[in-house]
This record gives C-alpha cells, structure tokens and sequence, in this order.
C-alpha cells in the first residue's frame, strides 16, 4: 500500500503531465524551447518578490512570467536584436536579479534547491487541486485555441488572412506557459520545468501521424515518466524531480529506435 504523500505525488505529476503534453507540442513545432527555459528562470525572480512582499508564491510567479512573456512581445516589435538575443538577455536577468534579491533577504531562510530542482513529495491536497484544475482550464483554453494556435504555426500570414487572429492566440498561449511554470514549479523546479514540456513531447514526435495524436502521446508519455520516476526515486532513494526527467529521457531515447514506416510529425513542414 502507497503512503499519501506518494500517491499526492503521483496525482501531482500526472495532472501536470497531461497538462504538458499539449503546450509541449506546441513549443516543439513552434521551435520556442529557449522561450520555455527563460519563462522557467523568470520564476526565480517570481519567488524572489513573493518571500520580499510576503505575496502568494504561485501568482507572483505567474505575473513576474507574464510580464516577461508581455516585455519579449514588445521588445521584438521594437528592437532590432533577434529573438534568440532577447530570451538569452531576459532568461539569464531575471535569473541573476532573483538571485541577487534571495541574497540580500538575509531574513528570509527558505529551501533554494526546492526551489530549483523540486519536490514532488511534499505537495499537499490543495496542491493537488491546483495542478487539476489548473491543468483542466489550461488544456480547455488549448482546445478552443487549437486551430488558431495551429494555422498559426505552420502559416501566419495565412492563419490571418482567414481571420483566425494568430497573434492573439499566441498571447494567450505564452500566458499558458507561464501559468503551467507557476504551477508545475513545485513539483519539478525551476531548472527542470522546460524538459517536462520538451521531452515527452519531442518522443511523442516520432509516434504520431497527426498533430492531435502527437499531443495525446506526449501527455501519456509524460505520465508514464512521472510513474516511472517517481518509483524510480523510491526505490534508488533519487531526488524525485530529477528522476521524472530522466524517465522522460528514457522514453525518448526509446523513441529513436529504428521503426519500419515510422513518420514524425512536422506540422511547418505541411506549410
């Protein structure tokens, strides 16, 4: 018999799986996996002002990332450094400026590696509840936008020539991002929320004929990672976060082997 708190914790990374499975697609067809990563370091920053203002830790995460989902938005408008230039400038910042403040809040005594790595095992019912029902809004949101955010990524002067306001969708979908960073932070961590959105999805990739199949795999993918790690973790006494992306790892490399009439599924390459 499970004890509770490792049955949380499979709930927990389930629901977060599933959540994944579909904005993982996206950022692998959209090519915007560095993005995930400065969205994930931006978090830093959120817990930063969350411990100085005594705010609520996720939706000060969740405002710090969709700000600068908003500020990248702009500055591509009106800069003329390249998009890679921009995520490296506002990844690595918000990083360093989170770090800095936590340095200084001497007051302030709190588990930075939990932080940054996770720990799936100690999420309570209410988190539990918060993954689900988040991950229920996300992936609701994902469906009504699915072919707008579709069109979108293989052709958006075509995707706006049929009216489907692409630009709007791919708001919406970066402030997706940020709320799933905010809610998947305390199981998986800072530094390792980005591979819960790639791999599963990347393995899902050589699985799938269509794109909606591809994002059913990925999420199913990415339960099976957290099972298996999390079990992985119990029995080899591994940090669970971690042990979850190595499953994933697994389940990709298992992926690359050779399948006779396999076909991946490149949505930009239908454009």
């Amino acid at each position: 018999m499970l004890d509770d708190f490792f049955t949380r914790a499979i709930l927990a990374g389930i629901g977060l799986a599933l959540t994944t499975g579909p904005l993982g697609c996206f950022v692998i067809w959209r090519r915007m996996a560095y993005f995930g990563d400065t969205m994930a370091h931006s978090a830093l920053l959120g817990v930063a002002l969350s411990l100085f203002f005594s705010l609520n830790l996720m939706v000060s995460v969740f405002v710090v990332a969709a700000l600068v989902s908003l500020i990248l938005i702009v500055l591509q408008k009106r800069q003329g450094l390249s998009a890679d230039a921009l995520l490296g400038i506002l990844s690595h910042a918000t990083l360093a400026i989170g770090l800095v403040m936590v340095a200084f809040m001497t007051w302030v005594r709190f588990d930075l590696i939990a932080f940054l790595f996770g720990d799936i095992l100690a999420v309570t019912p209410t988190d539990v509840a918060i993954v689900w029902i988040g991950g229920i809004i996300v992936v609701g949101i994902i469906a009504w936008l699915w072919r707008p955010l579709l069109a979108g990524t293989v052709n958006v002067e075509l995707a706006e020539a049929e009216g489907m306001q692409p630009e709007r969708a791919r708001l919406i979908f970066m402030l997706l991002m940020a709320l799933v960073i905010a809610i998947a932070m305390k199981i998986v961590g800072i530094m390792l929320i980005t591979s819960l959105l790639i791999i599963p999805a990347a393995a899902a990739r050589r699985f799938a004929s269509t794109p909606e199949l591809m994002a059913v795999l990925a999420s199913v993918i990415g339960a099976a990672a957290v099972v298996i790690g999390l079990f992985g973790s119990l029995t080899y006494d591994t940090p669970s976060g971690p042990s979850i992306v190595v499953a994933a790892l697994l389940l990709f490399i298992v992926s690359l082997l050779p399948r006779p009439g396999a076909r991946t599924t490149d949505i930009r390459s239908r454009a």
